[in-house]
């Protein structure tokens, strides 16, 4: 068995493209992102509040590392490219009154669970958790260093809209620990902006992170987009040429996913201006070489990180994770996910909180955990999770060595190795011995190699996203 490198193959710059014919014919397929194996679509009802109630007593507090994940589900103004459950709110109330159910259910959580979990990781997500009061935010953190074992080292990350930060926010985040921050950007164009509305000039960007480097928080991640109304290649390359004048150690750069018969704002983007699926692609490949002509690493499927940073030495080591959240350092088992929609993992399975907020409100209100479904994992989940979670983060696995790591011959995966003729003449996989790997000119397809060993896809297609 031929021996490759995933390092080499997860770090080599962007080449030149597929021909269009070939993205067209795999952007045709709906395939996840694999942020978890099984994906969301499968969760179900069988899994809620008292098998979640289980799975925590059940917990072995000594043996595992855990994470938090909290979600604030508010936005000052609705981004009509947005994907993610959040409310567009004028008034503090709603916050306030969201805040004490979530302070409830981190509480109802440490109750359950015995012993006080050591945790490395806090992640603010949402919408835009930076809308909470600056004294509502350190009290939060408080009661999360009360009712867990944060160590002195976690990393305490944020998602921000540089829109609607201000200067004592900042100053209350450096206070609380805060030590990683994601801003939006998206676009420095103002007539993609207005296209998205979202008008963000440079300047307010500008602004925020030297609040925020001026209060500790120096590790910085900034988001871009491809594929938004509007948006050239040229553009998108001055935008992320923008964004190296910011310093920042991470990109992520995304694409949209254009799913108005799930999110109705997304109607009001004009589809007229959307490019098509080359249009796409070199979007993101001009994203890529300026960044990579700049010295930052390609992180699998859509990050960037500067060499020296966490991520890409875990990459270069074989020790990147990939979770909710994205590509991350974090390799806890155990993910608690606390707010509406939030999806949590433990060595069990996965949990997903109701997503309607007045369902949400009443299960913490009654004393129950607001688990809307979720998925007890099976020995052939974590197999091939493994698999997936390899191939996306080293666009690289050794098929045979996880089959065996999993107590499994070497060769249980050979007849799904020989299935992938097809993506091996097309040039989207390299099957050598028991190892497969993306080649570089397809990393934007590294999806659809990983969905050949999803045995669930064929009853959730619908539900993802394109493949480019």
């Amino acid at each position: 068995m031929n021996a490759i490198s995933p390092v080499a193959c997860a770090t080599a710059a962007p080449t030149a493209p597929l021909n269009a014919a070939l993205l067209a014919k795999y952007d045709g397929l709906r395939v996840p992102r694999y942020t978890s194996y099984p994906t969301a679509p499968h969760f179900t009802a069988a899994v809620g509040a008292e098998r979640y109630a289980g799975w925590l007593a059940e917990l072995d507090t000594a043996a595992h590392t855990g994470s938090l994940y909290l979600h604030v589900p508010f936005c000052a103004k609705m981004c009509w490219y947005c994907g993610c459950h959040t409310k567009i709110v004028a008034r503090y109330a709603p916050i306030a009154e969201y805040l004490g159910h979530l302070r409830r259910e981190i509480g109802m959580v440490a109750d359950r669970i015995t012993g006080r979990l050591r945790v490395r990781h806090i992640h603010f997500g949402g919408g835009t958790p930076t809308m909470m009061a600056p004294d509502d935010f350190e009290s939060l953190i408080a009661l999360l260093r009360e009712r867990y074992d944060v160590t002195a080292d976690a990393e305490i990350a944020v998602e921000i809209d540089p829109r609607t930060l201000t200067r004592e926010m900042a100053e209350a985040l450096g206070r609380a620990g805060v030590n990683r921050a994601s801003l939006g950007v998206q676009d420095f164009d103002a007539g993609v902006q207005a296209a998205i509305n979202r008008i963000q000039p440079r300047e307010q960007t500008e602004q925020a992170l030297e609040w925020l480097r001026a209060n500790g928080i120096r590790h910085i991640n900034l988001d871009l987009m491809y594929g938004l109304p509007g948006q050239s290649v040229e553009s998108v390359a001055r935008s992320a040429e923008i964004a190296l004048t910011m310093a920042p150690d991470r990109l992520s750069v995304f694409g949209y996913a254009h799913v108005p018969w799930m999110k109705t704002h997304q109607k009001k983007i004009d589809e007229s201006a959307l490019a098509g699926t080359l249009g796409r692609w070199e979007q993101f490949a001009a994203i890529a070489g300026v960044l990579t002509d700049s010295g930052f690493q390609p992180i699998g499927l859509d990050h960037f990180a500067r060499p020296d940073d966490e991520l890409a030495v875990q990459q270069t080591e074989g020790r990147l994770s990939r979770n909710f959240q994205g590509y991350t350092t974090d390799d806890a088992e155990v993910l608690l996910g606390f707010g509406a929609s939030s999806i949590g993992a433990l060595p069990q399975g996965y949990v997903q909180n109701a997503v309607p907020f007045d369902q949400y409100a009443q299960a913490v209100e009654a004393g129950t955990f607001p688990t809307g479904k979720g998925l007890t994992l099976t020995a052939d989940d974590r197999l091939r999770r493994d698999l997936i979670v390899r191939l996306m983060c080293d666009l690289s696995v050794d098929v045979g060595a996880v089959a065996e790591a999993h107590g499994l011959a070497a060769g249980a995966f050979d007849a799904d190795l020989e299935a992938m003729a097809d993506l091996v003449a097309d040039g989207v996989a390299v099957v050598e011995g028991r190892r497969v790997h993306v080649p570089e000119p397809a990393r934007p397809l590294m999806r659809i190699v990983a969905a050949r060993f999803d045995t669930y896809l064929s009853t959730g297609a619908g539900k993802h996203s394109r493949a480019v």
